[in-house]
């Protein structure tokens, strides 16, 4: 195949006519740290390296990323570390006003995506780790007798600890970034994980201290995906990017849910804990050696793509492009408290919460004591709904940008997913109580928590577009909300099936509350930035 079809018959030929490499606007490179700019090139081009002058027209064998200027051929497809002087002048010069958006296969194989699959793989870890509880606590049970009351309050105790880190981690993130804050985080959690069977031999407190230990460091993580996806994502990307991030988390879900009772029948009760830990160190070797908080300070990321990424970023939001802005470390608390933007974002995750954790708790119990199924089953059906919410979440994402791409504004495609997030699991839940045999109960659990991923895509990306700089501790407020809610749907589940005998009340009461917060999301909500810095005056 030609691959110089597409460009001029006069492009074959190569051009060695005399010219100054300043002169050619295609050629913008970046400077070599290691070497003293003034050296190597004339005082009018001191910010750039510029190759031989006689690379001036030379045609590539290559399709360039960048259609040709002026004749000649752009050289941005090396990969090289950006000093913030370039890309502030990438932002202010660069040149890529026109950049057409990647194609697909671009986008799956760019550094930003290699980002995000880190972050579903410690989200992944992440569930996975609180998951194991969930099958644990039937032999537990077992073993020592608690009721069921009693049972959700040793599940509860995981949320004991995730209470206190989201706001204190949020702020965290926005000051010191959630490459930093997340590898901190995942080293305590898989630590904690690790020890939990030493803790559970120990005494119950040191069991309830552990699991609590664990929520505290489990605190940081979604606060440090949104941070790490806000500084490497363009707006139009963000909802992928989240989709992507999360489809890593639910696939956590299903990957304890199977694998914990056949890990348990094989190393004990306490073996996928020791498991999962290990798995936890490995990731943090990777993560601190591969990955930078910000594209700026990646060594590996291309040059096109970070002109890419700078570009839409300025495009976006061209009153902070270009603005280095460091986060308090004293948010402004009582004005992000006093905009119902955010109380939306916070209703909205307590209401997600809220369902996320009575299914995550409750439905191996549910399957086991309902329909009679034993816990390798019952762990098979709750594992199910969690891999099609991995899938419809990538896919309502993609959905998203889509529409945000074609005109749609971003509130209104804020509203549209998060109606669907919260309205279908409504819908489903009410269907689930009708359901006469497991296999029908998968179904309507299945369509339930697919379509409450359609959140991801709502309230999850609107906590990045309110406000930028305080991604992380809107994140965090958003998350304590959530925790609360989830503490008392989590125990607030044993003591309703203990007082009434049935759970299908409890996802009545659920549904009720779904519809709610649906609709003060819808009232409340918006896709633009609030300005959260201005004084109340």
């Amino acid at each position: 195949m030609n691959t110089c079809a597409s460009l001029p018959a006069s492009s074959y030929k190569l051009h060695f006519r005399s010219i100054s490499p300043s002169l050619n606007p295609n050629f913008h490179f970046f400077s070599n740290p290691s070497l003293s700019s003034a050296q190597f090139a004339p005082p009018s081009i001191n910010r750039r390296s510029i190759f031989s002058p006689f690379l001036a027209g030379v045609p590539f064998s290559v399709r360039p990323a960048v259609r040709p200027s002026n004749g000649y051929p752009p050289l941005l497809s090396g990969k090289s570390r950006v000093s913030s002087d370039d890309s502030h002048f990438l932002a202010e010069g660069g040149g890529g006003e026109g950049m057409e958006a990647p194609s697909f296969l671009e986008f799956l194989t760019s550094e930003r995506v290699k980002v995000v699959m880190m972050l579903a793989l410690a989200l992944a870890l992440c569930n996975a780790d609180r998951v194991v509880m969930s099958v644990a606590i039937v032999p537990l049970s077992q073993s020592h007798g608690w009721s069921r009351a009693f049972a959700g309050v040793v599940q509860s105790s995981f949320l004991w600890g995730y209470l206190i880190s989201p706001i204190a981690g949020g702020a965290l993130v926005d000051y010191y970034g959630g490459k930093a804050v997340m590898g901190w985080g995942v080293a305590l959690w898989s630590f904690a994980t690790f020890l939990t069977p030493w803790a559970a031999e120990k005494s119950l407190w040191a069991l309830l201290a552990m699991r609590a230990m664990l929520g505290i460091a489990e605190g940081v993580a979604l606060p440090s995906m949104n941070n790490m996806i806000s500084k490497w994502f363009p707006q139009a990307e963000r909802a992928r990017a989240v989709g992507i991030a999360m489809a890593g988390f639910q696939l956590g879900s299903a990957i304890g849910l199977v694998l914990s009772p056949i890990l348990m029948s094989n190393a004990g009760v306490f073996g996928p804990f020791v498991i999962f830990g290990l798995f936890g160190f490995l990731w943090v070797v990777v993560w601190l050696s591969a990955t930078s908080s910000i594209p700026e300070r990646s060594p590996q990321i291309s040059a096109y793509e970070l002109k890419y990424i700078l570009t839409k970023r300025q495009q976006a939001s061209p009153s902070i492009a270009g603005k280095t802005h460091k986060a308090k470390v004293i948010p402004p608390f009582k004005r992000l408290l006093s905009k119902l933007p955010t109380w939306s974002l916070m209703v909205a995750n307590a209401m997600h919460s809220w369902g996320f954790f009575v299914i995550l708790s409750w439905m191996p119990l549910y399957f086991n004591s309902v329909y009679h199924v034993d816990l390798r089953q019952a762990a098979w059906f709750s594992a199910v709904p969690w891999s099609m919410m991995a899938l419809v979440g990538y896919f309502g994402g993609a959905w998203s940008d889509m529409l945000i791409q074609r005109g749609v504004s971003v509130t209104l495609t804020r509203k549209i997913m998060q109606s669907i997030g919260f309205i279908g699991p409504a819908i489903a839940l009410v269907g689930l109580t009708t359901a006469t045999s497991p296999s029908i109960a998968s179904a309507w659990l299945t369509l339930a928590v697919g379509l409450k991923s359609f959140s991801h895509s709502g309230f999850l990306v609107n906590i990045q577009e309110i406000a930028p700089q305080y991604t992380g501790i809107l994140h965090g407020l958003a998350n304590t909300a959530g925790t609360v809610a989830a503490i008392l749907g989590t125990i607030g589940a044993g003591f309703f099936v203990e007082r009434f005998g049935s759970f299908r009340g409890f996802l009545w009461l659920t549904s009720f509350l779904y519809i709610l917060a649906a609709l003060f999301y819808n009232l409340f909500s918006t896709g633009e930035m609030v300005d959260f810095d201005a004084s109340s005056s």
